[in-house]
């Protein structure tokens, strides 16, 4: 594929503090077989993050984006403020990965294959549903995960087994749809909430199984608090779907 021919697939990258690993994350997505576009967004990290993204889009001119926002202002609103640059843009797949290699760039081969071949709307890179799948985390942070995860399925019914997953492709048609200035919350609770939308509107989620591998470089963004937001914003979005009219489908 020619350097300057756009994908129909779309790549989000969220960045703060990512200069040890943008230039590798960027090369290993290009060298897929399968083309993939890339959008980074970066909350101006002072770090220097945007400026090698600057640098590699010499390279890949028309391949590679940089969105740059003016600070940091929740992992959720960066994924929106992509969405919507995918869906202008044109793309049809948009898919989110993490900057930092937890998430295997050749999974996003598979990922974009359960929805451009294989019928979903939703495709997760997920952690649980062949097991327990993930390398080098601490076994207090993969219970809390796995748990979480659970009490997010009785709660839903979603038939999800990783709810928080950050690594999901979404078609086009689910993104249009979904009122994306409607969607609440800003930190890992994101990743439920835009599923459980996807799951209330009727789109078919299929979940691909991953190997999740922890960072290597940098430093990781992941607290408690963020899982006590999705334990809590649970509740409140199982609560607000039998009211909201943001998950009622205005056409089949």
């Amino acid at each position: 594929m020619s350097e300057n021919k756009r994908s129909d697939s779309l790549v989000m990258i969220p960045t703060y503090n990512e200069k040890e690993n943008i230039a590798n994350i960027i090369e290993a997505v290009f060298q897929l077989d399968c083309p993939f576009d890339i959008l980074v967004i970066d909350d101006n990290s002072p770090d220097g993050t945007a400026q090698i993204v600057k640098e590699k889009q010499k390279t890949y001119p028309g391949r590679l984006h940089l969105l740059q926002r003016p600070g940091k202002q929740g992992l959720g609103t960066a994924y929106i403020a992509g969405f919507k640059w995918g869906l202008a843009a044109g793309y049809e797949y948009v898919i989110e990965m993490d900057a930092d290699f937890s998430h295997n760039p050749k999974d996003l081969v598979p990922l974009r294959k359960a929805c451009a071949e294989q019928g979903a709307d939703v495709a997760v890179g997920s952690r649980y549903i062949t097991g327990v799948n993930v390398v080098n985390w601490p076994m207090g942070r993969v219970m809390m995960s796995y748990y979480a995860s659970a009490y997010v399925r009785l709660v839903t019914g979603m038939h999800v087994r990783d709810t928080t997953a950050g690594f999901v492709c979404y078609r086009r048609r689910v993104l249009e749809t979904i009122d994306l200035d409607k969607i609440h919350f800003k930190g890992y609770a994101f990743q439920i909430e835009m599923k459980f939308t996807a799951y209330k509107l009727g789109f078919k989620i299929v979940e691909v199984p991953i190997v999740f591998v922890n960072r290597v470089l940098g430093t990781s963004k992941m607290n408690t608090s963020i899982f006590g937001e999705a334990l809590f914003g649970v509740i409140q979005l199982k609560m607000s779907s039998w009211f909201n009219p943001k998950y009622k489908r205005k056409n089949s």
